[in-house]
Formats: structure tokens, C-alpha cells, sequence
């Protein structure tokens, strides 16, 4: 199978954050690749998979990065495929601020969406949303998943209210 979306990170470290976007297309059927790609350490390769990934059949890149985090921008920077960028708190990252602050102030013309710090499953669900733009069988696939959230929410919600408390509104 043609892999549909790609998953990069700056190192290994960051696979623990990641393997949420992982897991959550593995449960939706999406055909993945996952690659460490450091936009420090080896620019050369990240500008390489950057470039050749919509030639591969890749049609949206989720790059999780820490620290300054510069791998998601100059991913989009060499690439016209959406990319999502992961903040992901390090340990060498200032609580995570620098990771997301580094993701979210991309200059016109370079964006990047960016999800909320560690999010890596919420960076698989866009990336399942942006592949489900062509393909109605995950369309389906997602319209039920987000079904079953909302029935999470109202199970909860009864729950609640049948609690035993008399002076509640």
C-alpha cells in the first residue's frame, strides 16, 4: 500500500509523543510512513523527504518536533503538502513554549497547522481529515469516529445527572 501520510520527527526521543498519530491511522486504515529526520542535524535528508514525498504518494506530513522545532517550517518551507506540526515538550525544551511558539509563528506564505503540545493523536485526526477530502470510505470512517465521541460525552453527561444530589439546579 502507497503510504498516504508521513510521519517525521526530529529523533527518537520524540517517537513516545508520535506514535499517537501512529496508532490512531493504523486504527483508521491510513497507509503511513515514519522517519526521524532532524532539520538541525541532517537538513540535507529533511530537505530530501521534504521534496520527493508528494512523488511517493505521501499527501500530508505530520512533523512532530522539540526544543526551537524548526522541522515542521522547513518542512513546509520545501514542500507544497499540508504539514501539521507536533510541539513536543523535550528535555531540552522551556516547558514546551519554545516547541509551540516555534510552530505557530510561521511568516506568510509557510504554513503550518500546528496542534496543541504532545497532540500527536489530534495531528492524526487532521491528517485523516485531509486525506478524507478524496476518499469516502474514510470520510465514512471519520463521520463514525466522531459519533462516538459525542456518545462518550452524552454517557457522561447522564451519568451525571442521575448522581443523587438534592440541591443541585
Amino acid at each position: 500500500m502507497t503510504p498516504r501520510v508521513g510521519i517525521i520527527m526530529g529523533s527518537k526521543s520524540d517517537w513516545p509523543v508520535m506514535k499517537e498519530a501512529a496508532d490512531f491511522l493504523e486504527a483508521m486504515e491510513i497507509p503511513f510512513e515514519i522517519h526521524i529526520v532532524s532539520a538541525h542535524r541532517t537538513p540535507d535528508r529533511m530537505a530530501e523527504y521534504a521534496k520527493g514525498a508528494h512523488t511517493r504518494g505521501i499527501r500530508v506530513i505530520i512533523a512532530g518536533a522539540g526544543g526551537a522545532a524548526h522541522l515542521p517550517g522547513m518542512t513546509a518551507s520545501y514542500t507544497h503538502l499540508p504539514v501539521i506540526g507536533v510541539p513536543v515538550r523535550s528535555s531540552n525544551s522551556i516547558d514546551g513554549w519554545d516547541s509551540i511558539l516555534s510552530i505557530l509563528q510561521m511568516p506568510n506564505g509557510i504554513p503550518v497547522a500546528t496542534v496543541a503540545l504532545n497532540a500527536a493523536k489530534n495531528a492524526g485526526i487532521l491528517a485523516a481529515s485531509i486525506v478524507s477530502a478524496s476518499d469516502e470510505k474514510l470520510a465514512e470512517k471519520l463521520i463514525k469516529f466522531k459519533a462516538e465521541l459525542a456518545e462518550k460525552v452524552l454517557e457522561s453527561a447522564t451519568e451525571l445527572d442521575n448522581l443523587p444530589y438534592t440541591y443541585r439546579r
